[in-house]
């Protein structure tokens, strides 16, 4: 969905409530997706003041690989979203609008739904999801490693800590 400038700025506000299908342009995108169920998105754009606001919400879901195990994962997207466009003519005039302001300039006559959301919910992919059953299991380790969580390694740290209170401490090893 697209509104060009002169309609919006005629019409002041437009609401909108679409199902978009961005799948395929999301997976080109990411190779973290691997699959995005149609996306509901609902909101309204408005002109005011020479500048253009866009606020909606969006509603999917994900699929996406497991940190851990690389299994297919659902993930639940709803998020609302607040833009302000403005022209570079606009900006032009008032620097101090673009600096106190997120605003994005504007290159084309256009403003893009589609865009808009498919930048959005590629902000919104963490960068680690673990399936239901991954979080209560052991992590992976070998004969001589393991795999350590935050929590571990700072209580480990800490032991190293307590265990080098000797002062000839730092000599150990040296005529080895």
């Amino acid at each position: 969905m697209k509104w060009s400038l002169n309609e919006l700025t005629k019409k002041k506000q437009i609401a909108f409530n679409e199902n978009l299908d961005l799948r395929e342009e999301l997976v080109k995108l990411s190779a973290e997706i691997l699959d995005c169920l149609p996306i509901e998105v609902s909101g309204e754009i408005a002109y005011d003041d020479e500048l253009f606001y866009l606020d909606y919400q969006i509603k999917t879901t994900l699929t996406l690989p497991s940190s851990r195990s690389l299994k297919p994962v659902k993930y639940p997207i709803d998020i609302l979203v607040n833009e302000i466009f403005a022209t570079e003519e606009t900006l032009k005039g008032n620097q101090e609008l673009l600096d106190n302001d997120l605003i994005i300039v504007l290159d084309k006559d256009i403003i893009s739904l589609d865009e808009s959301v498919t930048d959005n919910i590629l902000l919104e992919i963490p960068l680690q999801i673990l399936a239901e059953n991954e979080e209560a299991e052991e992590l992976p380790s070998g004969k001589f490693w393991s795999v350590l969580s935050e929590e571990d390694y700072a209580k480990q740290q800490e032991d190293k800590k307590e265990e080098k209170k000797s002062p000839f401490d730092g000599l150990n090893g040296l005529f080895d």
